[in-house]
């Protein structure tokens, strides 16, 4: 996949997927590579659908939005049902296996099952699914350095709740290993 990032995050508003996508633009900030991210949620928000496309490159990008994503990040089925198709081949797709329960076999793209939800409740770190997620794909694409990914946790994460920090750096290394 190279350096070049083009992903889509997709889940129910909520669940944390345009927060997931600031960790993620901001360590291509870090980097000083070229970012976009763009939010989209329907109208609702909290238990509507929210999606962001994040694109991390070395040369300057045309267009924040992504229609052929290399990786996808999927939080529950509609936004599975809706983005299985669109991934390219040679991609990845993280998929949250607690809330998606029918995942698709994509043609060429590497599926990686993980139940960030179960795992989040299982390790007292419930609301950080989404974290967990950024960790796998982090694992499976290495789309920045390792304390990049640290140090834009720590941007992300705003002074007045500073006391969850230590519990979302935790989240990271548990999507990693997964």
């Amino acid at each position: 996949m190279g350096r070049n990032l083009s992903l889509i995050l997709a889940g129910f508003g909520g669940q944390g997927v345009l927060f997931a996508g600031k960790i993620i633009a901001t360590a291509g900030l870090i980097e000083d590579r070229e970012v976009s991210w763009l939010p989209s949620y329907g109208p609702e928000m909290r238990g509507g659908t929210a999606n962001c496309s994040v694109t991390l490159a070395d040369d300057p990008i045309g267009s924040p939005l992504i229609t052929a994503p290399n990786a996808l990040i999927v939080m529950n089925q509609p936004s599975m049902d809706k983005f299985e198709s669109a991934v390219v081949p040679g991609g990845v797709a993280v998929v949250d296996s607690t809330l998606v329960q029918h995942i698709p076999d994509l043609a060429n793209v590497s599926v990686c099952a993980v139940p960030a939800t179960e795992l989040a409740e299982e390790n007292n770190m419930k609301g950080l699914a989404n974290v967990i997620l950024v960790g796998k794909l982090f694992a499976e694409t290495h789309f920045c350095e390792e304390e990049t990914l640290f140090a834009a946790m720590e941007k992300c994460v705003p002074a007045r709740k500073r006391h969850l920090l230590d519990a979302n750096i935790a989240a990271l290394k548990l999507g990693m290993q997964a």
